[in-house]
């Protein structure tokens, strides 16, 4: 790869090794260099600009977690021809990863409970020049609530009042907020990126007799929360439930990447956004009208078992279930 140091093998190799490097071997401050200066991280609980204040974040977490695992299921990634230079090729990769850690001490999370808990993390990365220089990651923060012993309400209530009430939180990502980084492409033309990205096009709109079309009978699923289940009843319910919440809501697909490599199936990581009302009956409970931004990163698995097409054999989608509680919160005054 040009531009990048020879001890990594590859993109996902890359991607794994600066994370372990990171976050379990200590060297915090090759952030420096593992991201570009003027980084920009979107994540639905904020945006973070400057890989200095990605350092402090790092800190913080782990002075709460510190024997926190970060452990690459996959990477799924493209090129991205338009973004190399001279001297640098450039790609985007989509990371997944299941992260395991021990609430030890008191931080972000409120006073440790000494419990110990797994969730996801799903992370976009547009990387050029040995550095990750634009990013876009969704953590399953309801999962470590949950975990934790917490309700995913009030926690997320204690949080607006611990970061000094409405006026001084953290305010959740939004189009208003958001700030446009170098990297605005939107993927690779394969045909797994775009057969899932059209199965999650139909899901919402309305039509769900595509999950058993485009489904495996038996789809391993993984949701937020850490809810793991299986078949089509279950897949029907989480993506029905969330689009009920949101009936009006637009939906757009922002990034597609399929790959289909040696001694893997073939897989597909999607981000998508829906943006609009609470205006429904669903997984948010009783309709708010609060307007909310929702950021999502999908990744799917194909196989051959089915209706003699490719069905997807196994998901993991993510959402960040407080940062959509904060801003009904925040929206409707219900935040004390």
């Amino acid at each position: 790869m040009r531009g990048f140091d020879s001890k990594w093998r590859d993109v996902p190799d890359f991607i794994i090794g600066i994370t372990k490097e990171i976050w379990e071997d200590r060297e915090i401050g090759s952030l420096r260099k593992r991201y570009a200066d003027g980084l920009i991280v979107r994540s639905p609980a904020s945006v973070v600009v400057d890989n200095s204040r990605v350092i402090a974040a790092t800190m913080t977490t782990l002075a709460e977690f510190p024997d926190r695992e970060l452990l690459g299921e996959d990477v799924i990634w493209c090129d991205d021809p338009e973004g190399a230079t001279e001297t640098s090729d450039a790609f985007l990769s989509s990371h997944r990863l299941y992260c395991t850690a021990t609430h030890t001490h008191p931080g972000m999370y409120g006073a440790p409970t000494g419990r110990r808990f797994a969730y996801r993390i799903l992370a976009d990365c547009a990387i050029r020049d040995d550095a990750v220089y634009d990013e876009w990651l969704v953590r399953d923060q309801s999962a470590i609530v949950q975990q934790m012993g917490a309700d995913v309400v009030d926690w997320t209530r204690d949080l607006i009042a611990r970061e000094g009430g409405p006026e001084h939180c953290v305010k959740p990502m939004t189009p208003a907020n958001d700030v446009p980084g170098p990297y605005t492409r939107t993927g690779n033309d394969n045909e797994w990126g775009e057969r899932y990205a059209d199965t999650l096009r139909s899901i919402m709109a309305a039509d769900m007799q595509v999950i058993p079309k485009r489904y495996d009978r038996a789809c391993a699923l993984h949701y937020p929360a850490a809810h793991d289940a299986m078949g089509w009843a279950e897949a029907d319910q989480f993506w029905m439930s969330l689009r009920a919440a949101f009936p009006d809501a637009a939906f757009t697909i922002d990034h597609v990447i399929g790959r289909d490599d040696p001694l893997m199936p073939p897989r597909a990581a999607v981000r998508w956004s829906l943006h609009g009302r609470h205006s429904g009956w669903g997984r948010f409970g009783t309709p708010t009208g609060a307007e909310v931004y929702i950021m999502g990163i999908s990744h799917a698995e194909f196989g051959p078992f089915g209706t003699g097409e490719p069905t997807i054999r196994r998901e993991y989608t993510l959402i960040d279930e407080t940062a959509i509680w904060k801003q009904i919160l925040l929206q409707t005054g219900q935040h004390e």
